[in-house]
């Protein structure tokens, strides 16, 4: 499945961070805790280059915990500040501006030596759709003044944001970027929800959700519809038509799917993470 999408709000979305950046001292960069490697936008690389950036791993309460303690390691082994967080329940919240002026250490430095008066830090909440930016600035300004929703594309301009005397926020809409190389980024995607279900077939993403889970999570899957063991471990496209019999909607595998998508997505097979560091040889040293 290859999937292609870059309406016209997004190319301007790019060219408004690429306009802004040089207001903003640091960028915080949110990804999500079940896709950590998958949610971040190759494009930002290029856009921000040099700029400091605290990386934001969100949604942790939904993302498999000993797999987030070695994303945070991985992004610290490459440079970045990473600290992971649930922005929905206001959990790690208050560790983001300790983080931030740890990252900005230097230049606040440099700031008092040559006599300047301290003033607030100017960061850039930056992130692809549907991955907690909204929620993260009605957390931090402590109102709900950032339009949030459940589905990606809601945050449509930008607006700054004051967030007491020690941060100005500004919020940028989600950016994806025009196609996904690697098919595997976008059914990650999907099955989490970044990607508007008009744009993808809920079946195959529903096949790679059950693929996903019998290899990595194969209890959860008997638990939650009930399968004995050789059930779960059936092929995807035998586990979806048991499952779709068991619920009782007979031979509407439509139905079917929509409800493995839905209850992976609200996390009803309980927390899980889709990138996994042993894919990229790096899961041995990945917990300090």
């Amino acid at each position: 499945m290859t999937i292609q999408w870059f309406p016209g709000h997004m190319a301007k979305a790019r060219r408004e961070v690429s306009e802004k950046l040089k207001f903003v001292d640091i960028v915080f960069e949110l990804v999500d805790a079940r896709l950590p490697i998958s949610s971040r936008n190759p494009m930002l690389d290029q856009l921000l280059q040099q700029k400091p950036r605290l990386i934001l791993i969100n949604k942790a309460d939904l993302a498999d915990p000993q797999q987030t303690k070695q994303w945070v390691s991985y992004f610290k082994r490459q440079g970045y500040f990473a600290l992971a967080i649930n922005a929905q329940d206001n959990q790690g919240i208050k560790g983001i501006v300790p983080a931030a002026k740890e990252v900005l250490k230097e230049k606040i430095a440099r700031d008092k030596a040559r006599g300047l008066k301290p003033r607030a830090i100017r960061a850039m909440v930056i992130g692809i759709p549907n991955v907690g930016k909204s929620t993260l600035m009605n957390r931090l300004v402590g109102k709900k003044i950032a339009q949030t929703g459940n589905k990606p594309g809601v945050t449509k301009g930008q607006q700054w944001l004051r967030f007491g005397n020690e941060v100005e926020l500004l919020d940028t809409p989600g950016i994806l970027w025009p196609k996904f190389e690697d098919p595997e980024i976008g059914k990650r995607l999907a099955l989490t929800g970044a990607i508007k279900d008009q744009l993808i077939h809920l079946d195959d993403i529903a096949l790679y959700g059950l693929d996903f889970f019998a290899r990595y999570y194969p209890d959860k899957v008997a638990a939650r519809y009930n399968l004995t063991a050789e059930e779960a471990a059936l092929l995807a496209p035998e586990l979806l038509m048991k499952i779709t019999q068991k619920r009782g909607y007979k031979d509407n595998y439509d139905r079917g799917a929509e409800l493995v998508v839905f209850d992976i997505r609200q996390g009803k097979l309980g927390r899980y993470t889709l990138d996994r560091l042993e894919e990229l040889g790096e899961a041995d040293d990945a917990v300090d």
